[in-house]
C-alpha cells in the first residue's frame, strides 16, 4: 500500500508541474507575414496614392499646348461656346480676328472664317509643350526636341534672332512655329496651320 501512495504521490507531482509550468507566448509576425499583409490588395473601391495622382492631372493637362490645341479650343474647328475664350479689344478686320481667355494669360489665337487657325503663347505664360518646352526655354533645348526645323531670319530682331519652322508646316495641316529672340530663348510659340502660322503681325 505504501508503494502505491508514493507512486500515486509521484504522479500528483508530476501533474502539478505540467499545469503551473508557464505558457509559451504566441509566435511573433515575422517579416514574411508583414509582407504577405501588404502583398494584399486593397479593397474594391478604395483608392492607392498613385491613383489619387492620377485623379489631380486634368489640371496640369490643361495647360498643355499640343498640335491639336489647347483644352477645349482646337486648330480646325470654331470657337467653343460657353467657355471664356472671346473677342477682346480692337479687331482688325472681319475676316481674321483673335480671341483670347482670362483662363490663360498670353495666350491669344487667330480665327479665321470661324473656325481657329492658330494659338500663340507669349509672355509670362506657364502654357507648355508636353515635352516641357515653354516660354524662356533655350534655342538648345527646341532643337535637342524639334531637329530639322527650318531656320529664317526674324522680321524685326537681329540675328541671333530666328524663326524655327516645323518641315510639316503647311495647309490643313497643324504644325509648330517658334520665335527665338536676340538671348537664344523662346519668346512665342505657335500652333496652327499656314498660312496663320506664319503670320508675324496678328493677323497679318
Amino acid at each position: 500500500m505504501k508503494q502505491i501512495a508514493s507512486l500515486t504521490a509521484i504522479a500528483f507531482l508530476a501533474l502539478a508541474a505540467c499545469s503551473s509550468g508557464k505558457q509559451e507566448p504566441a509566435p511573433s509576425a515575422s517579416a514574411s507575414d508583414d509582407a504577405a499583409v501588404e502583398a494584399i490588395p486593397p479593397e474594391v473601391g478604395t483608392e492607392t496614392a498613385s491613383e489619387s495622382a492620377t485623379t489631380a492631372t486634368p489640371t496640369a493637362a490643361a495647360d498643355v499646348l499640343g498640335l491639336e490645341g489647347l483644352g477645349a479650343l482646337k486648330i480646325g474647328q470654331p470657337v467653343p461656346k460657353g467657355g471664356t475664350w472671346a473677342e477682346r479689344g480692337a479687331q482688325t478686320g472681319d475676316a481674321c480676328r483673335t480671341v483670347s481667355s482670362p483662363d490663360y494669360p498670353g495666350v491669344y489665337a487667330i480665327v479665321e472664317n470661324g473656325k481657329v487657325q492658330r494659338i500663340t503663347v507669349g509672355g509670362t505664360s506657364k502654357v507648355k509643350l508636353a515635352e516641357g518646352v515653354g516660354i524662356g526655354a533655350t534655342e538648345k533645348d527646341v532643337k535637342g526636341w524639334f531637329g530639322g526645323f527650318r531656320e529664317e531670319p526674324h522680321k524685326y530682331e537681329a540675328a541671333p534672332a530666328k524663326y524655327l519652322t516645323a518641315p510639316n508646316a503647311r495647309p490643313g495641316e497643324s504644325a509648330l512655329r517658334f520665335e527665338i529672340g536676340q538671348d537664344r530663348r523662346v519668346s512665342l510659340i505657335h500652333v496652327g496651320q499656314m498660312p496663320a502660322l506664319g503670320y508675324v503681325e496678328g493677323c497679318a
